[in-house]
């Protein structure tokens, strides 16, 4: 292509070469061997020419090739200085903010150190302060110390009658809780004889007991049912209740169980009223019936 390109160009200069203005010549016609001749001839000056062209491309593509790597080479080199550059200012920028926070630092450190001396110039001024209102202390301390010497004699004097006082009372208490425990161990002891017999009579006077327990619980529940207020609509009703009962009879708990709510109502009210039950003077009849449970059917004529 670049040949056929010379070829071109060196035949349109050679075409711009000829003067058209002068009138064609009569050229006379040589003999046909030196026509050729010449032709010849014209084309090797065309291709040294073409040669030449084609050498002067090639060398100026060469000088451009090394003008082109020439600028790459600055080009890399500019971008690596670029670089350098950018890394520097980083680094100057990193050392600015570095010394920033170095001076921060310092200027804290130095209010810091303000702040400490004024704080300890406080304190001594303080400290002076408590020293004389300490020493103002101890001068009233000394001379109250001189009028509680003689408090304190007249209080040891109070205190030592005082504690006089205290060991007659504690030896009189020391008395009276022996007696109390000698009491309570001859009752002790008295009552596991009485227990000790009783267990021996026990098995003589179980029936008895129960008889007892029989007869007492009727009559408790003849006296609950005796102070029922009657109604028609009870009858043949009845309400299960539960009693706890003192040693005298006295009624200290009641609840009703289950059975009719208004016989239950009725039966309540009349173990309010009554307060106090029939009670056997016997131990045994008594363990039996401290706590029971009675079934109270109200009738007619009760």
């Amino acid at each position: 292509m670049i040949s056929g390109a010379i070829h071109v160009g060196v035949i349109i200069f050679l075409i711009a070469g000829v003067n058209f203005d002068e009138k064609p010549k009569h050229i006379t016609p040589a003999p046909s061997a030196p026509a050729v001749q010449a032709i010849v001839i014209d084309q090797k000056k065309v291709d040294e020419r073409v040669a030449r062209i084609k050498q002067q491309r090639e060398d100026e593509a060469r000088k451009e090739k090394a003008r082109q790597d020439e600028l790459d080479r600055r080009a890399r080199e500019a971008t690596k200085a670029r670089e350098l550059e950018q890394k520097k200012i980083k680094q100057l920028e990193a050392q600015r903010k570095q010394k920033e926070i170095e001076t921060k630092r310092a200027n804290d450190a130095a209010k810091a150190a303000q702040l400490k001396q004024k704080q300890e110039r406080e304190k001594a001024a303080k400290a002076e302060s408590l020293r004389k209102q300490k020493e103002h202390e101890k001068k009233l301390a000394e001379q109250a110390a001189a009028k509680a010497a003689q408090k304190r004699k007249a209080e040891e004097a109070a205190a030592k009658k005082a504690e006089q006082e205290r060991k007659r009372k504690a030896e009189e208490e020391r008395k009276r809780k022996a007696a109390a425990q000698a009491k309570a161990q001859q009752e002790r002891e008295m009552a596991e004889a009485m227990a000790a017999e009783q267990t021996a009579l026990s098995k003589t006077r179980n029936k008895q007991v129960l008889s007892e327990v029989g007869k007492y619980q009727a009559m408790i529940q003849a006296t609950i049912q005796r102070y029922i207020v009657f109604d028609s609509s009870m009858q043949g009703k009845s309400c299960r209740v539960f009693l706890r009962l003192a040693r005298d009879g006295f009624v200290t708990a009641s609840q009703t169980l289950d059975g009719d709510q208004v016989v239950c109502r009725a039966a309540k009210a009349a173990i309010n009223k009554v307060g106090k039950l029939p009670m056997s003077a016997e131990p045994d009849v008594y363990e039996k019936l401290k706590e029971i449970n009675l079934i109270v059917s109200p009738e007619i004529g009760h």
